[in-house]
């Protein structure tokens, strides 16, 4: 190989280097600003459904689903009686019961239609949507307000970032905190929680 190419290369590195800093830098500062925007006592209503509800059903879709099944295996290190809407092993929801479900646009198809059978039955809906005028938002008990870009809102100036990769990254992050909140309320140690791990993996 030549120097000349060497050179080159190493500052085609170095560019990429520089480009990917500060395209994480984006998405942090992104969801820190996010967060500086939501109205935390509005959680509130959400840790306490949770709270007394005698199961948890949980629903959403796409990357939005990723985060959500995260928080799932979270609330189930918690000790909660928890299922993900769509596994094969979930059950009848029924009226003592919560669905929690995730949806940027609030007019995602299947979570609609979950919504209003929770709804039917009896059971709480508690939305989180960045459209607090949604379809699924005028279906809930509370909601649960994202002001983040939508996944068709190009250009918008709610974030630099593609389609709806904002409220999916910052769903996570909420959620991440809702149980850290529950964990600190239940006082539970984490070797307790431990015990709850997957073993068979």
């Amino acid at each position: 190989m030549k120097m000349q190419d060497t050179i080159e290369e190493s500052l085609d590195n170095q560019q990429l280097v520089w480009g990917l800093q500060l395209n994480l830098e984006l998405v942090l500062n992104e969801n820190v600003k996010l967060a500086k925007k939501m109205d935390m006592e509005n959680l509130i209503p959400l840790i306490s459904h949770i709270q007394q509800s005698k199961r948890i059903f949980m629903i959403s879709a796409g990357r939005s689903g990723f985060a959500m099944r995260s928080a799932a295996m979270r609330f189930m290190h918690l000790g909660l009686q928890v299922y993900v809407v769509g596994d094969t092993t979930t059950p009848a929801i029924g009226k003592d019961d919560l669905l929690i479900a995730a949806s940027g646009s609030g007019t995602t198809s299947g979570i609609v239609r979950a919504a209003e059978k929770a709804s039917a039955v009896g059971a709480k809906l508690v939305a989180l949507t960045a459209d607090a005028d949604s379809a699924l938002a005028k279906l809930a008990d509370h909601v649960v307000y994202i002001p983040a870009a939508g996944k068709e809102e190009h250009g918008s100036g709610k974030s630099a970032q593609y389609a709806g990769s904002l409220f999916e990254q910052f769903l996570l992050l909420l959620m991440d905190a809702v149980f850290q909140s529950l964990w600190k309320l239940d006082g539970t140690p984490a070797d307790e929680l431990y015990k709850r791990h997957a073993n068979l993996e």
